[in-house]
């Protein structure tokens, strides 16, 4: 590393001008300004007088040594400011032999831009007023006193290597709240202090004090902003201990760092920021981290993860002159009471882009054992240092705390004698290890209090004292990428889609739009004229005179006009017309005169009528649909139709589906996310990616696309590529739950804890976000409050996942071996064994304590699923697993949890490889575990791969968990219905149609219950059963159910019209045509009976059953079949 020069650096201070200043004696004053800086008197200016303008030319030069060796430090200019001391010196009286002097003001100069590169800048600061001054009483159309200053330094304080490996830290304390109640402020003066220890100058911890806190009544709170403070005493002016440009400003509970950041929380700190006792220090403390000091430090966080934060009080005491003897230290040690603790979980400080954490955390009593455990902190910073500081309240100056300087001096003696035995380096951990040995000794040291008790320190917690405090560094200790990064790394992976078609304008087109819109209009007139006069048209034949014609036509007219279509067909013409008139015509602005106006509209309609007759003449008949035209589907019905044939493992049928909503709408982003899923399915996962990637093409900022195009991403073991997708995802929708859950899924396969925790407790924050405006939304809509206990029920308590009252968490880690089938049956193991793991988690493989539980279980990457062979469907039976891929598992009161959000979202596209993992870490969550909505996703996965009796295992745990519930009654129907147990599957399906509340996914429950009624012979049922499917959600299958229990019941027009709408969503379906072959040989009509016969054969209907009956009717009837 580039090392700073040994030769000192010269920091010049130049106050130039002052503004609107005014003296005791008159308008024109005698002043003198002074500079100080550390405790130091850098210098006194000349005499000068103030001109009646208030104006003061002093051009007075100051300075000081910068020398990173010794003597003023980076760390003093970082957190020590520059004092300019304003005096007036009186004039002299009679027989007056020394000159008088009044301290005006005092002005603040930080010095901090030299930390930030700066070689010199330039600023204007106020001049605060001293209590006492005869200017502290403002006059009308007073202004504020200023002084115009200049901070000059010949080269950069930093070298390039520090400023790039530096860091400025900065620890803001506000206030303790909810203080015990035997602290009072009417007693003897104490010295409340707070207090912590940072890496400053490479591995050696450097303390940070907070001192002379306020106590406060209640009654009111703090107000917002207000301005931090300088921990420095002996400010003379009240003002000048205001850090310019720095305030508390506050912000909710719910986005804070710390402990008390939960919804039950909320009422405790509102009243113990209102009503309780409170300590106010208001302080900002700073501290140059140096590139060896910054890697400690972050090392220290990865390591610890917990940071002590030590608070005590010691009663400030006014003792006689003289110096105390050697028998006053452990006097002085007794004197500390009240020692007590916070640890602050600093992990959040290691995620990528996080420079500020902030929040409430709780204060406890202060025991070595426990400290040690929770932080591997061995040093306590008052206790083992308490009688320098107590030496310093024994000043006879009650409220002139010693500066920062002096401890540290203290600390640095204290540290050179420890330093000789240990080879002459300071360590961490290593401080003060003789002291706590003698402290941990059976027989505590003279003058030690015993480590296991501190019954003062105990107050803390029943009072529920807490400590709002706040840390910030100038630059992130891990960076995060930028999000225009991010985006461009999306596109070189993701190949630019090609340009879209380019629509093509002009006289041609619109007339070529005019013919179009002109043989629409004339067919829908067509189908109007057929719908009212077609069976008299079919019955007169050609034989329809020139006066019924008229006749029809006036009626036609009537009618057109009567239900308004005629107006539709205007409207439907408008634009075609207009865009003749703008590219044909050129006319694109107002007519000048009326005269101008007709002569266009009528050459304009002569051209429009001979456009008209060229468009009809060029409709041939072939081109009017008739009764027989395919209706046209939807892209949701073919949606549909590719389920039913995923259900009855039709993959090829399926897709043709999908492929024919992408030739229908190529550009439509959820067609080809649909496919992908698909694919994921038959587990064709580079097919999956190609959907995927095409469907982010198509919009870059779509994050389920790009969350798809991450989980394939780490199934095929691109994990570079992975983490870009995740986190592009991340920045462009920052409340995504599954975006954090999925990206600290990711960071859990590549071990990276701390950016797993830090992702998941993202999530987690923003699901609780999600569900507090949720429960807002629906109260405003009802206007009603939920009671609170209920509110307990339902709500969910996430925030830092409820870890915040010293608790610790078991992290279980599974390191599978390697092979995707090692992998699975491990993962798969530690699911179906999840009582067991509930039941005995003290005894992991690995486990760690940390503040803040958002790690669940870590389980290695799984790849598995087998395709069961394509069966033959036959009468519409579909013997799949479980049919629809987006089961919403949301009928029971269930706590929601991030892995259940995202469960659902991978259920939905398929990502069943997914799923177990995910299930892993439900298991362990504090919100989630075991729950009706795990048990089902379990049972359906094992459905998924034909294992029936571990799905029928699922089940029975999901319905002791919830009786009610549809969705585990209709899961149970199709695991009887798939293993052959049609009997039970049928009272399932019952009872699910029978719930109020609907399952899930209600069609393939229909379509079964229909199959078993068919079966049975229950005909009046299946009907009534189909029809239902046939309202909700119509399809071939469907139709074709109805078709079949009509035939049955010998309602042959009935059965014939369900079939023909089977027929119209999918003439290749051999059964379809098998029962209209069927119906039109009972109805005796022969050539449709033979046609729909052929068809039968042609599509090679598999059922022999039906066949055969096909035959015996034939031999009935004595046709159908022309091939006898």
């Amino acid at each position: 590393m580039e090392q700073v020069p040994s030769v000192g650096r010269v920091v010049q201070i130049t106050v130039t001008d002052g503004y609107d200043l005014k003296g005791s004696k008159g308008d024109t004053p005698v002043t003198i300004i002074r500079t100080e800086f550390n405790q130091v008197v850098l210098g006194d200016s000349a005499k000068t007088t103030v001109s009646p303008d208030g104006t003061a030319k002093y051009n007075f030069t100051s300075s000081f040594e910068f020398s990173p060796e010794g003597g003023i430090t980076l760390d003093d200019i970082a957190h020590k400011p520059v004092f300019l001391t304003m005096t007036e010196v009186l004039p002299k009286e009679k027989k007056q032999k020394d000159e008088k002097t009044l301290v005006l003001g005092q002005s603040v100069v930080d010095l901090l831009p030299l930390l930030e590169g700066e070689t010199s800048f330039e600023v204007m600061v106020p001049l605060h007023l001293v209590q006492g001054s005869p200017l502290e009483t403002p006059r009308p159309g007073f202004k504020q006193c200023s002084l115009q200053v200049k901070v000059f330094v010949a080269e950069p304080l930093l070298s390039t290597a520090q400023a790039t490996g530096s860091n400025l830290l900065k620890v803001t304390l506000e206030a303790a709240y909810s203080v015990p109640e035997s602290f009072n402020p009417l007693g003897p003066p104490q010295n409340y202090m707070v207090g912590l220890q940072v890496p400053a100058l490479g591995e050696k911890d450097s303390p940070i004090l907070f001192k002379n806190g306020t106590l406060k009544l209640g009654g009111e709170r703090e107000p917002v902003p207000r301005p931090k403070k300088w921990p420095i005493a002996n400010i003379l002016a009240p003002g000048a201990n205001n850090i310019p440009d720095a305030f508390i400003v506050g912000g909710p509970y719910e986005e804070e760092e710390g402990e008390l950041n939960h919804p039950e929380d909320r009422e405790f700190r509102s009243q113990a920021e209102y009503i309780k006792k409170r300590i106010v220090w208001d302080l900002e403390s700073r501290c140059y981290l140096d590139p060896h000091a910054v890697s400690s430090f972050q090392k220290r966080i990865a390591d610890c993860r917990l940071w002590p934060v030590e608070i005590t009080r010691v009663p400030l005491i006014n003792v006689p002159k003289g110096k105390a003897g050697k028998s006053d230290k452990n006097e002085d040690e007794s004197l500390l009471s009240f020692h007590g603790v916070a640890y602050i979980n600093m992990v959040p400080l290691l995620y990528p882009g996080v420079r500020r954490i902030r929040g409430a955390f709780h204060v406890y009593p202060y025991l070595d054992t426990t400290v040690y455990e929770k932080t591997k902190c061995l040093f306590s910073l008052f206790r083992d240092t308490g009688h320098h500081l107590i030496q310093n309240n024994k000043t006879g100056a009650v409220n002139s705390p010693v500066p920062k300087s002096v401890v540290s001096k203290t600390l640095k003696e204290d540290k050179a004698v420890k330093e000789k035995d240990t080879d002459g380096k300071l360590k961490p951990g290593d401080v003060q290890v003789s002291s706590v040995k003698s402290q941990s000794s059976d027989t505590p040291v003279e003058g030690e209090p015993p480590l296991s008790h501190n019954p003062e320190g105990q107050q803390y917690l029943e009072a529920g004292t807490y400590i709002v405090l706040e840390i910030q560094l100038d630059k992130a200790l891990v960076p995060r990428r930028l999000p225009e990064e991010l985006a461009g790394r999306v596109k070189e992976m993701i190949p630019p889609r090609p340009p879209l078609t380019r629509r093509t304008g002009g006289a041609q087109k619109a007339v070529s739009d005019y013919h179009t819109q002109i043989k629409n209009i004339s067919r829908a007139i067509l189908d109007e004229y057929h719908k009212m006069f077609g069976k008299q048209v079919a019955k007169l034949g050609n034989e329809i005179d020139s006066e019924t014609l008229e006749e029809q036509k006036c009626q036609l007219s009537y009618e057109l006009n009567c239900s308004g279509k005629y107006f539709a067909f205007k409207e439907q013409l408008k634009h075609a017309v207009v865009k003749i008139v703008r590219e044909k015509y050129l006319k694109t602005t107002s007519f000048e005169s009326q005269e101008e106006l007709q002569a266009f509209i009528s050459e304009l309609y002569v051209f429009l009528v001979d456009q008209m007759h060229v468009a009809l003449n060029q409709t041939m008949p072939d081109e009017v649909p008739g009764s027989a035209a395919a209706v046209p589907t939807s892209s949701e019905q073919l949606r549909l139709f590719a389920f039913e044939a995923e259900v009855s493992e039709d993959f090829d049928a399926a897709a043709v589906y999908y492929e024919e909503r992408l030739v229908h709408e190529p550009q439509n982003l959820e067609h080809w996310l649909d496919y992908g899923a698909f694919c994921l399915l038959t587990e064709d996962n580079i097919k999956a990616q190609e959907c995927f990637r095409k469907a982010l093409s198509l919009n870059e900022s779509h994050i389920h696309s790009l969350l798809l195009c991450g989980v394939l991403a780490v199934l095929m073991e691109n994990y570079e590529q992975a983490e870009i997708f995740f986190e592009d995802a991340t920045c462009l929708d920052p409340t995504n739950v599954v975006a954090w859950t999925l990206l600290g899924l990711y960071y859990e396969i590549q071990n990276n804890d701390i950016r797993m925790e830090m992702a998941f407790h993202e999530a987690s924050k923003q699901l609780q976000a999600q569900m507090f405006q949720a429960q807002v939304m629906k109260q405003k809509s009802t206007g009603t409050i939920e009671d609170t206990e209920e509110g307990r029920k339902t709500e969910p308590n996430f925030g830092t996942w409820g870890t915040t009252k010293d608790a610790s968490v078991t992290v279980l880690k599974v390191e599978a071996p390697q092979g995707s089938g090692a992998v699975f049956s491990t993962v798969d193991k530690v699911l179906e064994d999840s009582p067991k793991l509930q039941s005995e988690s003290q005894e992991p493989i690995l486990t760690t304590q940390y503040q803040d539980s958002s790690i669940g279980p870590k389980l290695s990457t799984m790849a598995f699923k087998e395709i069961p062979a394509k069966k033959e469907a036959s009468k519409c039976q579909d013997p799949s697993p479980f049919p629809h891929p987006t089961p919403h598992y949301g009928i029971s009161q269930t706590p929601v949890t991030i892995f259940m959000e995202t469960v659902r979202f991978l259920m939905k596209v398929n990502a069943v490889q997914y799923v177990h993992r995910v299930l892993a870490h439900e298991l362990l969550c504090p919100q989630g575990g075991p729950s009706c909505e795990y048990y089902l996703v379990l049972a359906q996965t094992h459905l998924l791969k034909k294992d029936f009796a571990q799905a029928e295992k699922y089940l029975q745990e999901a319905a002791q968990m919830d009786y009610l519930n549809p969705n585990v009654w209709g899961l149970r129907g199709h695991l009887c219905f798939l293993s052959g147990n049609h009997a039970e599957a049928k009272a399932c399906y019952e009872r699910t149609v029978s719930f109020v509340v609907d399952a899930s996914e209600m069609h393939f429950i229909f379509l079964r219950l229909g199959i078993i009624y068919l079966e049975e012979k229950e005909y009046e049922k299946a009907k009534k059963t189909y029809l239902q499917a046939c309202k909700r959600s119509p399809s071939c299958l469907t139709w074709l159910g109805l078709g079949i229990a009509c035939y049955r019941l010998d309602e042959l027009t009935e059965a014939e019209d369900a079939l023909s709408e089977a027929n119209a969503l999918n003439n290749h379906n051999a059964e379809v045509w098998a029962y209209l072959a069927l119906v039109c040989l009972k109805a005796g009509r022969q050539l449709e009976a033979e046609q729909a016969y052929k068809y039968t054969v042609k599509l090679k209907l598999k059922d022999e059953a039906l066949l055969e009956e096909i035959r015996m009717v034939q031999e009935m009837v004595g046709f159908g079949d022309p091939s006898f």
